[in-house]
Formats: C-alpha cells, sequence, structure tokens
C-alpha cells in the first residue's frame, strides 16, 4: 500500500503568515497558479480530502473532478482565538505567551485545540486508510502522521511540513518525496 500526504496550495493567510487552521479559506491566486505548474502521476488510487474548502480546490487543480471522500480528522489544528491572527499582533498578549511557552504540543490556545489533540485525530483517521489513497490536507497534519511514522529522525512539526502542493509517499516503512512529473 502507498499513501500520498499532499499539502493544500497558498492561501491569503500563508502569504500573510497568518494562524490558520480551522478557518475555511478558498486558495490564493498565487496558490492556484502554483499549484497549475504541478503534475502528479498518480494512477488507481482513491482520493481523501480534509473537506475544507482550500484542499478541495487543491484536489480539483492536481486531479481533476476524481470522487473523493471528505475525512474532517484531517483537518489542521484548531487555533481558537489565534486564528487568523499573526506572531506580530499578538506578541504582547498574555495569554498567546502563556500558548507558547513550556510544552507546545501540549498548551492549549483559548477556544482551540492542542497539537496533541490534533494529533491523535489525525492518527485515528489515518488509521482507517486501507488501500493506496492520496490524502489532501495541511501542513500540520501531514507533520503530525510523519512525525509519528518517523519518529528516529528527530524532526520537529516545521521540519516536516511539506511546501503547499508538494508532499510524501509512504509504502512499507519508508518515505520519499511525491515526483512531480512537471507540466
Amino acid at each position: 500500500m502507498t499513501i500520498y500526504l499532499i499539502r493544500h496550495g497558498k492561501t491569503q493567510a500563508n502569504l500573510q503568515h497568518l494562524y490558520c487552521g480551522s478557518t475555511d479559506l478558498a486558495l490564493s491566486d498565487q496558490g492556484r497558479e502554483e499549484l497549475k505548474q504541478l503534475h502528479y502521476a498518480l494512477e488507481n488510487v482513491k482520493f481523501i480530502t480534509s473537506g475544507m474548502l482550500r484542499t478541495e480546490q487543491t484536489l480539483e487543480i492536481l486531479f481533476g473532478p476524481v470522487p473523493h471522500t471528505q475525512e474532517p480528522g484531517f483537518r489542521e489544528v484548531d487555533f481558537g482565538a489565534f486564528e487568523m491572527q499573526s506572531y506580530e499582533k499578538l506578541k504582547d498578549d498574555p495569554a498567546y505567551q502563556v500558548w507558547l511557552t513550556g510544552d507546545n504540543e501540549a498548551n492549549v490556545p483559548p477556544q482551540g485545540e492542542s497539537g496533541l489533540q490534533m494529533r491523535q485525530r489525525v492518527l485515528e483517521a489515518f488509521s482507517r486508510v486501507e488501500e493506496d489513497t492520496v490524502i489532501i490536507a495541511h501542513g500540520g497534519v501531514i507533520a503530525a502522521i510523519m512525525e509519528h511514522l518517523f519518529p528516529e529522525e528527530g524532526k520537529n512539526r516545521y521540519q516536516w511540513q511539506p511546501k503547499p502542493g508538494h508532499g510524501y509517499a509512504l509504502s512499507q516503512g519508508r518515505y520519499w518525496p511525491i515526483p512531480d512529473q512537471g507540466k
């Protein structure tokens, strides 16, 4: 079995360096154009998205109008009160400082979820994948899966996040970047 993890294309939140998890944003014009330059030759696979607009649009651009399922377990972490805010705007907020201090994975932003809560949700959804599948998801989701499967690499969440529109292929305990065939 081979599973392909692909990060959605860029949104305005990505371009503006905002915390964006639960907000259902569309791809930016730049994100759409960048995705149109990619081509993945993947056949005989099932497709799953997180169900969020940016993953639906990424699937459509990369693979066309293919049948697929939506799995909310693959949604990005919910940043709660910090959603759609920048570091610059939040840096002096005491609640933000508390969230950033100590165990970043366990700390919960106000009205949000922790990295550990998100990871548990993602891994539960991932455990149900049983055939060759392309999963169009989010950077944090992909990182959570990769950290879990390859702990010996010692990479953190940010080191595992692929560039928008890119990702990893996983099979038999190994991984590799998904090769872009170009257009």
